[in-house]
């Protein structure tokens, strides 16, 4: 590990900043009370309910009030856009880049996959190129990319936890083999051209305001209509769900701990490369995850006490792409980083359906 950045008086770029994890990424940013300059850039994409996204940024422009010292810039757009990411590096030569920007989801990988070429390939070269150019003419440049991989990855990997040690090289989606693809240009550019970048694989997040197209969510809009969910693999799946404050925590804590620059026998550069799982290290069954959602969305109000949940329950088969179990394996986390996610299902969820009731049944 090379030194701890000091975050104060940085200007971080982070890519998907109205995403699930980017937006929740820059508020905690913003409340950490230093002064500190974030820049957000967001296509705002109609993948899910873009009304979720402008709540979303609503969020940040009402905290960004209480900083003074700080500053917030959102610039709509892609990452697919070269001479867009061009022009943001050159105008605001980021210390630290968080790449959060991805088309994400497994299933729609299969029937749109033009969009995670685009986003996910396309896309984080751009990044990668730019952060290489940061350091030209002798600049300071880039001191560490952070970016999102996925527990995806590991495809349907037998050996549970999966460990970062593991070969993953089945993948079982377009959208995996892309996340995959970005560790393997992560680690070209960090050899070739000296880049600190640490790989973050994130296990199922979820929490208020996520992304609709998660089971959590989606059950629970179904619920409301009076709808049947359906439960894939008859239940037999097991997930490692993480709570999206953990997450957020993780990426800051290693977003300041770049891998360390190091030059090797032949003279050239080792590769400051890393990557981490951010999981729970528990994975819950998805018959005892749809249980404990469905009480804390009777406890938060948003169904009635006496809802027939037998009824609108239906099991079925793995889908294309799917996996039967994650697991994250996060002792590499703890051990650099003192760190493990910590929130259980049942707190997290109890938050998740309390938002849904505000946002929703207000």
């Amino acid at each position: 590990m090379a030194d701890i950045i000091n975050i104060e008086n940085k200007t971080i770029l982070v890519t998907g900043a109205i995403g699930f994890i980017g937006s929740n990424l820059v508020l905690k940013l913003l409340k950490k009370q230093i002064s500190i300059s974030v820049v957000g850039i967001d296509n705002m994409n109609d993948y899910y309910d873009v009304s979720i996204k402008e709540w979303r940024l609503k969020e940040i422009d009402k905290e960004i009030v209480n900083h003074p010292g700080s500053t917030w810039t959102f610039v709509k757009g892609s990452i697919s856009d070269k001479t867009l990411i061009n022009k943001i590096f050159e105008q605001y030569k980021p210390d630290i880049v968080i790449n959060l920007a991805a088309q994400a989801g497994v299933r729609y990988s299969i029937t749109n996959p033009d969009a995670y070429i685009e986003s996910n390939l396309i896309g984080f070269y751009n990044i990668l190129e730019t952060c290489r150019h940061s350091y030209d003419n002798g600049a300071k440049g880039v001191e560490h990319l952070v970016y999102a991989s996925s527990s995806s990855v590991y495809g349907s990997n037998k050996k549970v936890p999966y460990s970062t040690e593991d070969k993953v090289d089945n993948p079982v989606s377009l959208y995996a083999a892309t996340k995959k693809s970005n560790e393997l240009m992560a680690h070209a550019y960090s050899k070739l051209y000296n880049i600190p970048s640490t790989g973050l694989r994130f296990f199922t997040v979820y929490g208020p305001a996520g992304r609709p197209d998660m089971a959590y969510f989606g059950f629970t809009n179904k619920l409301i209509k009076g709808e049947t969910i359906e439960i894939f693999n008859y239940g037999n799946c097991n997930r490692d769900f993480t709570y999206i404050d953990d997450i957020v925590e993780g990426i800051i804590k290693v977003m300041q701990k770049p891998p360390q620059k190091k030059i090797g026998e032949d003279g050239l550069p080792l590769p400051p490369y890393a990557i981490y799982n951010i999981g729970n290290n528990h994975p819950e069954n998805l018959l005892d995850f749809v249980t404990i959602l469905q009480e804390e969305l009777v406890r938060a109000g948003v169904l009635p006490e006496d809802y027939d949940f037998e009824s609108h329950k239906k099991l079925v088969p793995m889908q294309p792409g799917d996996v039967p179990v994650t697991y994250a394996d996060t002792s590499a986390l703890e051990r650099d980083f003192g760190f493990k996610p910590s929130t259980s299902l049942r707190e997290g969820l109890r938050k998740f359906a309390e938002w849904y009731k505000e946002y929703y049944l207000k």
